[in-house]
């Protein structure tokens, strides 16, 4: 849910061990599937940081030893190349210890992850861990270490309530540039709803301005001896984009009356629940029986104001919620089931391998947020083509097995001639049928007994093939490129 342009994350993945995002949450305990947590801080600059708190905090021993530090060696996937991976890097952060024999940390701390090891605060032994769970919308991940001698002496931390505006914050951890147990102090300046730059998701957070270093990453952010947690995950989405309803003019015309607020719906993802009820130029007077104001807010503790969106990630998905919307001057109400937000574009691949299909040295991918900043660098929201950038602001998905599917790049050989500067651009036809997915793609042009291969490109470019040169020729192709297959192994299935 959003009343502006879905925000594009940017977030370079060769930079995780400079990044500097912070502490972890785990698990809710009052439904009967385990939940991960939020990040506990995400910083703005060397002197502000944001820190997830949904709702927790957590008590943590006087001699910080819950504190630990992360070492882990990243294998990333190459996805400009999909076939293959790039070098593997190492990374250092921190988590903390928790109850249940788990540690936690940010999911970027882990993200393609090949081998984790922790050390405790007093020794110079480093144990493998192992990665419980990762979630990539709340940047969290969950470890464990088998060896006992590794939870001797640790006490965990244990959660409270959400702190207040000026309270006294401690933020505790291993940063790089040392390799000792590091600590800074500030106040919460400020609460409100985010957009959490690893999974590209609205939540709530906090504002310090206790200095963040690069490495803090999994940090703890204490608060008299207390530490802040999320305690929430698998976040649902009210699957509308909405406009604010301020102008007194705009009211009028949409046949609200004087005590009537709340935002209009601007449009409706075609892929979530609320699009079977709800209406484009509907106005949402309130959810769950909290009323919405017409910039889109609504109370939150001690005269406090934030958005709505807050009452939506206090939800689970698949949870039911209480709409009230105002439509052709008559209030009605829904009972809406809330589903969890799915992108044309994803921001995250969630660890999983790129996906490819190859014919005739044509390399066919998938778009994502990763692979946009893979092939254009951090500034991919500048240097991109504008018609992805378009479809990644803009573009809803219109059904859930949708995917933008483009030429990532042309092997050149002699069959594909005058096509080789075909870069990243969609595919949207084949012989004349829509491509909705890389997976129909594939099985359109294995199962072709058409005479051509002809390909509908954006910008009104076509690229034709003799099926049975194109085919014959991609084995030869493989082995010149030393590809071991023609296609991504999801694609076999």
């Amino acid at each position: 849910m959003r009343n502006v342009e879905p925000i594009n994350p940017n977030y370079p993945a060769s930079s995780f061990h400079h990044h500097h995002c912070l502490p972890p949450p785990p698990i809710k305990t009052s439904r009967s599937e385990p939940k991960t947590l939020p990040p506990v801080i995400f910083p703005i600059t060397d002197r502000s940081a944001l820190v997830n708190a949904e709702s927790g905090v957590a008590r943590v021993v006087s001699n910080m030893d819950s504190v630990v530090k992360i070492f882990c060696v990243h294998s990333q996937p190459n996805l400009s190349m999909p076939w293959q991976m790039k070098r593997q890097y190492s990374t250092t952060s921190s988590g903390l210890v928790i109850k249940g024999r788990r540690v936690l940390t940010n999911a970027h701390c882990v993200a393609h992850y090949t081998h984790v090891k922790l050390r405790k605060r007093d020794t110079d032994a480093k144990y493998v861990a192992t990665v419980l769970a990762i979630g990539t919308q709340c940047d969290i991940a969950l470890l464990t270490v088998d060896d006992d001698e590794f939870w001797e002496g640790v006490s965990p931390v244990e959660f409270g309530d959400l702190p207040a505006l000026q309270d006294a914050v401690t933020v505790v951890g291993y940063p790089i540039g040392g390799d000792t147990i590091s600590v800074t102090s500030g106040v919460v300046s400020r609460i409100e709803i985010l957009s959490y730059v690893h999974g590209s998701t609205e939540l709530l957070g906090l504002q310090i301005d206790a200095a963040i270093n690069s490495g803090n990453s999994g940090d703890l952010l204490l608060m008299t001896r207390e530490i802040v947690l999320a305690s929430r995950s698998r976040f649902p989405i009210l699957g509308v984009e909405w406009q604010k309803m301020e102008n007194p003019d705009l009211r009028l015309s949409m046949g609200m009356k004087p005590d009537q607020k709340g935002v209009r719906i601007r449009r409706i993802d075609p892929t979530a629940p609320e699009f079977k009820v709800l209406k484009p130029s509907d106005i949402i007077l309130s959810f769950d029986g909290v009323d919405i104001a017409n910039d889109g807010t609504v109370p939150f503790r001690h005269g406090e104001r934030i958005g709505f969106s807050y009452l939506v990630s206090q939800k689970y998905t698949g949870d039911n919620a209480a709409i009230e919307v105002l439509r052709n001057s008559k209030i009605l109400k829904f009972n809406v089931k809330l589903g969890t937000h799915r992108r044309l574009i994803p921001a995250h691949n969630k660890g999983r391998p790129p996906s490819y299909y190859i014919i005739a040295g044509f390399v066919f991918t998938t778009v994502s947020v990763p692979y946009l900043r893979s092939e254009y660098g951090k500034d991919y929201e500048y240097e991109a083509p504008v018609k992805l950038l378009d479809k990644l602001l803009h573009e809803m998905p219109q059904s859930p097995e949708e995917q933008i599917v483009v030429v990532s790049q042309v092997l050149v050989a002699d069959i594909n001639i005058g096509y080789e500067d075909i870069v990243n651009t969609q595919v949207l036809a084949l012989n004349g049928q829509p491509v909705k997915n890389l997976k129909s793609l594939a099985n359109m042009v294995e199962n072709c007994n058409d005479e051509y291969l002809k390909f509908d490109l954006e910008y009104q470019q076509i690229v034709a093939l003799q099926t049975k040169t194109a085919k014959a020729a991609t084995l030869d192709i493989l082995s010149t490129h030393c590809i071991p297959s023609a296609m991504s192994d999801d694609l076999k299935i």
